[in-house]
């Protein structure tokens, strides 16, 4: 059943986003004066189709993984000399350029109005308070000190852990300097400093960001109480509830959740006496940890237990309403700030500056798009418009067989007044589509090996 909810909405999500896709060079191509012969969902045989007035099939297809517009053009058949004015090859190439590029543009704008009902509905975060710096760290040397707030990173203001997470996020890779401002609180003064980063976190598969500088963020300090037991777990099996305190661990007191874990993680497949509370009742019972590989590929036990995660004071939550107008300002400037951030990290990714096993497919997104719906909607549509802007970015960059190729070969033509070659065409529709496979191979490989 779990299989079959990340089946279906992982098509959809990509339905959604190639639908809106296809629709901008659908609509575009309509108000240009060209034929639209087909609009479908999905490749291959067609499901279910019909037309509509001005001849267009609409089709769902049996391979939903991705779809297309087929416009008339002389390139891929006859076309009688009546309707030669309908086709797309005799448009001029302002025309073309604006029907191609209409697409990538309808996947930034998908992304536009998701944050704006985002920013609309309100946002909130929590304030970047450090929590505590590990000696001879890069916080360290630009003399970050505990209990200071994070309020700008290069210059950037960083209200939220998720505007930091994101400022850190740029600069993966990175050499140079790395500038922090930072507050006391209750206090106005802001001191600056700086440290230096060389190829920051560029080999790190899934990079730590806070812990790349050395830092921990602030966050309650989490009793050892019980918020999920895992199924069929060595925590199950002795009848462990959610709602249940560790107190002792064969006689060792569990003061924090992080204690028990650490103990837990220390004694695979080794029995433990643990002691435990519910309600008013204290309860006893071996419990033996089964033997796992982490992260980073060391044995640690694991019982199947999960915290009950105690919510932030309210000093430590930052809201912010926001108007329509002040909505759509900031939903704009996040796209943007989006966008830029995908051509960064390709063009890191390109020079060896990020490790290109960061490059995810289809089980990744799977897999992102089931957590953020399990998370709550605002987490998804958060995603989806991440997810848009990702497909947008990528669509435009110039590699012929993508948007962004045959807006290079239609750009060509304007400036120089004489199309592209049909043989450097050709070679170039090869080129690209050895190196979209190759990609595609490669976030393949990178997804299974995350499995």
């Amino acid at each position: 059943m779990e299989l079959l909810y990340t089946i279906v909405l992982t098509l959809g999500t990509l339905a959604v986003l190639v639908a809106i896709h296809e629709f901008g060079h659908f609509w575009v191509a309509r108000r240009c004066g060209v034929q639209v012969l087909r609009f479908s969902i999905g490749f291959g045989p067609s499901l279910y189709s019909w037309h509509d007035r001005q001849g267009t099939q609409y089709s769902i297809a049996a391979i939903p993984l991705g779809g297309y517009v087929k416009m008339l053009d002389e390139r891929e058949g006859d076309v009688p000399a009546s309707e030669l004015h309908r086709a797309f090859n005799r448009k001029t190439p302002l025309q073309r350029i604006a029907v191609v590029s209409a697409g990538p543009l309808a996947n930034l704008l998908l992304a536009v109005v998701a944050y704006w009902f985002l920013y609309m509905a309100g946002e909130s975060g929590y304030v970047p308070i450090i929590g505590e710096v590990k000696p001879d760290s890069i916080a360290a040397v630009a003399g970050l000190e505990s209990g200071q707030e994070i309020v700008a990173v290069d210059g950037t203001a960083t209200p939220t852990w998720q505007a930091l997470s994101f400022r850190l996020l740029d600069r993966i890779g990175d050499t140079g300097t790395i500038r922090f401002a930072v507050t006391y609180p209750d206090s106005g003064m802001i001191y600056e400093s700086e440290a230096t980063i060389n190829r920051w976190l560029s080999d790190e598969e899934e990079p730590d960001l806070y812990a790349g500088l050395g830092i921990s963020l602030f966050t309650p300090e989490v009793p050892p109480v019980v918020g999920e037991v895992v199924a069929a777990s060595p925590a199950a099996l002795i009848g462990m509830l959610p709602g249940d305190k560790v107190l002792r661990a064969d006689g060792v007191t569990m003061a924090l959740w992080m204690d028990w874990v650490n103990y837990v993680r220390a004694r695979p497949e080794q029995p433990i006496e643990v002691e435990y509370q519910r309600g008013n009742e204290i309860l006893r019972a071996i419990m033996v940890p089964e033997r796992v590989t982490d992260e980073k590929g060391e044995e640690i036990g694991r019982v199947g237990l999960a915290a009950a995660v105690p919510e932030m004071p309210p000093e430590m939550v930052r809201q912010y309403p926001r108007g329509p107008v002040a909505a759509l300002g900031a939903s704009v400037s996040r796209t943007w700030e989006l966008s830029v951030f995908t051509l960064k990290s390709i063009k890191k990714m390109v020079l060896g500056l990020i490790s290109p096993k960061n490059l995810s497919g289809p089980i990744t997104i799977a897999k992102v798009a089931t957590a953020s719906a399990k998370s709550g909607l605002e987490s998804y549509i958060s995603f989806l418009a991440l997810l848009s802007v990702s497909l947008g970015v990528l669509n435009l960059l110039p590699i012929p067989v993508l948007d962004g190729g045959h807006l290079l070969f239609y750009t060509i033509e304007l400036l120089a007044g004489r199309p592209v070659p049909e043989k450097i065409q050709s070679v170039g529709y090869q080129l690209g589509l050895f190196l979209v496979l190759g990609m595609m191979t490669l976030a393949l490989y990178n997804d299974f090996t995350r499995l």
